[in-house]
């Protein structure tokens, strides 16, 4: 059994990564546009996980995201178990919208799902069909949002006969303009790590190539005697909850990350030369420390790819650190001070200090 790499499962962050530069580069040249509605774009957002039009009173943003190839472990875990977990897959297509619009401190308001099949037959499975919208519903309900609509469209020989593309925008608010999170952070800061159900929706197709060098597949057992496949459909967290609760209990919020593709390299997202040095990362939860206690992902690549525990993060002054905590659980989710933010003189990184673990700025270029 030998070891995976990200970019061996078909995934080459550095050519996403290219076209996303590309993009943002003729992107910036329609920004005139919004001076007939009398808005403007507010400065350095481009390449932050959500888009801001700035108005007299409030930020609107936007945020269009798509789930990913969880939906070939939902469709290979229910082949073999007769189980859908397509309730669970509804919420995560919410938590990958919503999760990265709240990082500029939005609080989403609509949400609309895009479900893109290669064939209408798909939703023939009228029980598969009715789980996918009630978990997209519960997702919305999660994310304090209402369902607004959305696009079923049949994109035959574009989609698989038997597939479906989950994915979907939110419009958010920022009001009072004061909660806009800006990315101000300075040595000193503490970085509140904010715990993550499992894997997620980043990472899925190293997941998918990991069961197939397992001999039981998706019903090999993992370190808490679950079936990795079914392990691996566990929900995402919706982080919107807390970003309100701290909004709400006065906390000034520096910076937020939805960590997801680029896993812990995403610490690091401002250009900023900065060192993010985290002391105390936590434990991993079983589906993700399976994949490295069983040798199938390098611990480097699984923190350099996965969530490994920590779905989010948050950056304040050390004086609300705790106070930060204290919010966090209060609003039902569990979170620590994982390390803090250190001059780099000059130099951007993550250093995973109890793992012996350095990601430098040229492995994450997002902007």
């Amino acid at each position: 059994m030998g070891q995976l790499t990200y970019t061996a499962s078909g995934v080459d962050y550095d050519l996403l990564d290219g076209f996303k530069r590309a993009c943002q580069r003729a992107a910036a040249t329609t920004t005139g546009a919004l001076a007939v509605h009398g808005l403007v774009e507010p400065p350095a957002v481009r390449g932050e996980s959500a888009y801001l039009v700035e108005t007299a009173d409030a930020f609107l943003a936007h945020v269009e995201e798509g789930l990913g190839t969880k939906v070939l472990v939902a469709d290979a875990v229910h082949a073999e178990t007769g189980r859908s977990f397509y309730r669970a897959i509804g919420v995560d297509t919410v938590a990958a919208i919503v999760n990265d619009l709240v990082t500029c401190g939005a609080l989403p308001l609509t949400v609309a799902m895009h479900a893109a099949v290669g064939d209408a037959r798909w939703f023939a499975d009228a029980a598969r069909a009715a789980d996918l919208a009630a978990g997209f519903a519960e997702g919305c309900r999660l994310a304090g949002a209402v369902w607004g609509g959305g696009e079923t469209p049949a994109l035959r020989d574009v989609v698989a006969p038997d597939g479906i593309v989950l994915a979907g925008s939110a419009l958010g608010r920022i009001a009072p303009k004061a909660h806009r999170i800006t990315g101000e952070v300075r040595a000193g800061d503490a970085i509140v790590l904010v715990a993550s159900a499992g894997v997620h929706t980043n990472g899925i197709t190293l997941c998918r190539a990991a069961a197939a060098e397992l001999p039981a597949g998706w019903l090999t057992p993992i370190g808490d005697g679950r079936p990795f496949g079914e392990a691996l459909l566990d929900a995402s967290v919706v982080y919107v909850g807390l970003v309100a609760a701290c909004q709400r209990a006065g906390i000034p919020l520096r910076y937020a990350v939805h960590v997801t593709g680029h896993g812990w390299r995403k610490l690091m997202r401002l250009e900023a030369p900065l060192v993010y040095r985290i002391t105390t990362p936590g434990t991993p939860p079983p589906v993700l420390a399976f994949l490295v206690e069983a040798g199938l992902v390098d611990r480097r690549e699984a923190y350099g790819t996965f969530n490994m525990g920590a779905g989010f993060a948050l950056y304040v002054a050390p004086a609300d650190a705790e106070r930060t905590l204290a919010v966090a659980q209060a609003a039902g989710y569990r979170a620590w001070v994982g390390g803090r933010v250190e001059d780099g003189g000059g130099r951007r990184a993550v250093e995973i200090v109890p793992l012996g673990l350095v990601f430098e700025a040229e492995t994450l270029r997002v902007r």
